[in-house]
């Protein structure tokens, strides 16, 4: 079924244009008051946001429509979207709210929604809340003495700080030197803090957030400062975390960068041989390296592939009772302590392996070889995939592949593009098939 307004990671687009605009965020909270209202209490929203200067515009209006509908709001300062959905659980709230656009530049925003458990709606819910939002919202506003009450709780990054910590393993991070780039987001306060109260030396960078400087030439899409900064200061290791902080990239003492799939790959091995992983198999996305899968077929653990998007691979652990998933662009997700990605608790994970190592992190994190992989992006129409010409391309290409690699071409949940995507033994022939779809699509885009 096409959606109107959600994507695969809630709703998103440009600023002050629709869908996220002011009125269109209004309906949204009415839309999804009316759904998550079930009884005679007074319910309650969480709603966060990253440092976006268009987060001023969203947040009251969202705000207004909770309130009109009776519910009670909690305004949060700043935090990272998995503090949203850890204080949506622990605060007893019927709704969590997170105003972000994740890793897109300043210009966008978005609006994820968490249930009760702090986990993501399903696509279901959100097709319910696209019914009820073209609809008419007027029917059960709240009497004049039902009306909605919002506050702001003053000790969320406390709070968020302390959960964090607590999911680290005994022991603390003295003598580690660590650059944390929070790519002026959501975490510029909480991640340096957290670092700092383990044990930490830390060197933050892009904590000087002003509306307009998120993601820009910082985070986890663009690491190369975090990099640089593990040079210039001699550092053990680097975490970049991109703007709402659900996402993790690092890189090693040589300024070397470690992607998400290195960072699963060594987290699902450790866990196994300690038995902590669950259901013998890790969850990832058809975008993970065809060398992960090797690997941990090697050890016996099972790589279980979801479509692209994070809410897919919780799902997925959910159904088969597993503890560890995620994606190679730095989602991870550890079910034990968070229903979403947290770039914070991931990067404690891998910490605590290296710590218990005793190697330094181009060792421990480079645990195995990447097969050539390319990915290119395509300005076109999703609908350009279903054009004769273009299957027959894509045929011809997975035919010359063979079982050597993969191809995959999808559409994307969030942008007007065609996201190409091929791996395999032979680097020159990838290239060459990337280059042959990719013309292929712009020529009838």
């Amino acid at each position: 079924m096409t959606r109107k307004y959600f994507g695969t990671d809630g709703i998103r687009g440009c600023a002050n244009q629709e869908p996220m605009t002011a009125e269109t965020a209004l309906r949204v909270a009415m839309a999804t008051a009316g759904l998550f209202k079930r009884g005679e209490y007074r319910h309650r929203v969480v709603i966060g946001k990253d440092t976006r200067l268009s987060g001023y515009l969203i947040q009251p209006a969202l705000t207004a429509g909770f309130i009109a509908k009776g519910m009670d709001v909690i305004l949060l300062e700043p935090l990272p979207t998995p503090a949203v959905a850890m204080l949506t659980r622990s605060l007893r709230a019927d709704i969590g709210v997170m105003i972000s656009a994740s890793h897109n530049p300043y210009q966008d925003n978005g609006i994820k929604l968490f249930g009760p458990d702090g986990g993501k709606l399903s696509d279901e819910l959100e097709q319910q809340i696209e019914a009820r939002m073209d609809g008419d919202l007027a029917g059960d506003h709240a009497a004049p003495q039902d009306l909605g009450r919002a506050s702001r709780l003053d000790d969320a990054i406390g709070r968020y700080v302390e959960y964090v910590k607590a999911t680290f393993p005994n022991g603390s991070l003295s003598g580690l030197k660590i650059v944390v780039d929070c790519a002026n987001g959501a975490a510029y306060k909480v991640a340096p803090t957290v670092l700092w109260e383990l044990g930490a030396d830390v060197i933050p960078i892009a904590i000087t957030p002003d509306g307009h400087n998120i993601n820009d030439h910082c985070g986890a899409t663009s690491p190369e400062l975090m990099q640089e900064a593990v040079l210039l200061h001699q550092a053990d290791l680097g975490i970049a975390l991109d703007g709402d902080a659900d996402r993790l990239i690092m890189a090693d003492e040589n300024g070397k960068r470690i992607d998400g799939d290195q960072l699963m790959g060594l987290i699902a091995h450790s866990w196994a041989k300690t038995k902590r992983l669950k259901g013998g198999a890790l969850v990832a996305t058809v975008m993970s390296n065809l060398g992960l899968e090797r690997y941990l077929d090697k050890h016996k653990i099972k790589l279980l592939r979801t479509p692209v998007g994070d809410r897919y691979v919780v799902e997925a652990m959910r159904a088969q009772g597993c503890n560890v998933g995620g994606e190679q662009s730095g989602h991870i997700i550890f079910s034990d302590y968070s229903t979403t990605g947290d770039g914070l608790i991931a990067a404690l994970q891998v910490l605590s392996v290296i710590r218990d190592s005793g190697r330094k992190a181009s060792e421990a994190c480079n645990v195995f070889k990447p097969v050539p992989q390319i990915l290119t992006n395509v300005r076109a129409s999703g609908e350009v995939l279903e054009h004769p010409a273009i299957r027959a391309v894509i045929a011809e290409a997975e035919a010359k592949l063979g079982n050597s690699g993969r191809l995959l071409i999808r559409k994307s949940g969030t942008e007007p593009l065609v996201r190409v995507m091929a791996e395999g033994d032979d680097g020159k022939l990838v290239q060459t098939l990337v280059t042959e779809v990719c013309d292929a699509i712009k020529a009838r885009a």
